[in-house]
């Protein structure tokens, strides 16, 4: 029998050796350091851009010039370390999206990764009429089929072309999810479920444009085996974001990190965002004192999300995960996926990659 080794991910021109896209975790936690150091090791490495300005001086003054200043430098800084593949992670639901989207293209990422929200008005940048196979590739995120089907017809409407990847995430991810709190837990709504319905969905813009659409898995992803049960299942590849907080190269602090390697199952909770979508977080005092009532005082420089009525909620999220991400759990609290509590160690994005592999092909080759 011949030994089955990890497919590269192909995405027009391009190919990851590693068929792994880290996911992109914003407000500073995935910057430059930990997407070139995934790039290097053949995976896609990405750089969350929700939040990216907040580490800037004159964020709370200029916000729009700091998140545009700092995405450009951290791409920058991504490209100096790497010649991989490199992406940028743009929520939807950010005020300047398409500002961050027009950033990420003129800075020539190789992909854009699009979330919380469905990629219907995009900038042209982005958009190219009559060009197949641009050089910065959008990849809508999504969590059915019936939105895959919403965005590919809409962009074969009015931009003769339809996205080149898709991450299908299910419910076990970390962060803000694309599902009602009852649907988290209802097994109708698992990826193991929704995965296929995408995938058959895909298969038919394939044939009509003439071009292979990869389909990525996301949301619980955390070993070999789970990327070699979607491999077998059609996936090209997966995203994974939990397993690289508890890197090395990771950019969030210490602190930040150790909550994954102390937290236990019944740690992580879904919380109700003040953007108005359920989250998976890490239970803290900060989140402790949400759920009571106890408001945080802050001012809003800016309204960086649409959704967000800084009115009448009862934290900044933005300030809580950009407090989280320098070590300040007093003041904030961490996202994780379902599976953070079975980190048990930090290692190095290579090291972690070898043992993906490893699992992977003991897995594959029973």
């Amino acid at each position: 029998m011949n030994k089955k080794y990890m497919p590269p991910l192909r995405v027009g021109k391009y190919i990851a050796e590693v068929p792994v896209i880290q996911g992109g975790m914003s407000v500073g936690v995935s910057l430059s350091g930990l997407a070139a150091a995934v790039a290097n090791e053949g995976g896609i490495g990405v750089i969350g851009a929700a939040g990216i300005g907040m580490f800037e001086e004159d964020f709370e003054n200029n916000f729009k010039e700091a998140n545009r200043r700092a995405l450009k430098k951290e791409i920058r800084k991504a490209k100096g370390m790497t010649d991989g593949l490199i992406g940028v992670n743009v929520l939807l639901a950010l005020t300047d999206a398409n500002e961050l989207i027009k950033i990420s293209a003129e800075e020539k990422v190789n992909f854009v990764f699009l979330g919380a929200g469905l990629p219907l008005n995009l900038p042209e940048e982005v958009t190219p009429q009559g060009v197949k196979e641009p050089f910065t590739k959008v990849v809508p995120i999504v969590s059915s089929a019936r939105a895959t089907k919403i965005i590919f017809d809409y962009w074969a409407k009015n931009y003769g072309n339809v996205p080149s990847m898709v991450v299908v995430e299910g419910p076990m991810a970390g962060g803000h999810l694309g599902f009602k709190k009852e649907q988290i837990d209802d097994p109708n709504y698992a990826l193991e479920k929704i995965f296929p319905l995408v995938l058959e969905t895909v298969k038919k813009y394939e044939k009509s444009f003439d071009k292979e659409i990869p389909v990525i898995a996301a949301g619980g992803i955390f070993d070999g085996t789970d990327i070699c049960k979607y491999i077998s299942m059609g996936a090209a590849g997966v995203q994974m974001g939990t397993r690289f907080v508890a890197t090395y190269e990771c950019d969030a602090s210490n602190e930040f990190k150790n909550m994954y390697l102390k937290c236990k199952k019944e740690d992580l909770e879904i919380i109700k965002s003040p953007v108005g979508l359920p989250g998976r977080a890490i239970r803290n005092k900060f989140i402790e004192d949400a759920e009571k009532g106890i408001r945080k005082p802050f001012k809003c420089p800016w309204k960086c999300l649409k959704t967000c009525d800084f009115r009448t909620s009862p934290y900044c999220i933005a300030r809580a995960l950009t407090n989280a991400k320098i070590g300040d759990l007093r003041n904030g609290f961490t996202f994780a996926g379902a599976n953070a509590y079975r980190v048990n160690k930090i290692v190095s994005v290579k090291e972690l990659l070898a043992e993906l592999k490893m699992e992977y092909e003991k897995k594959c080759n029973l």
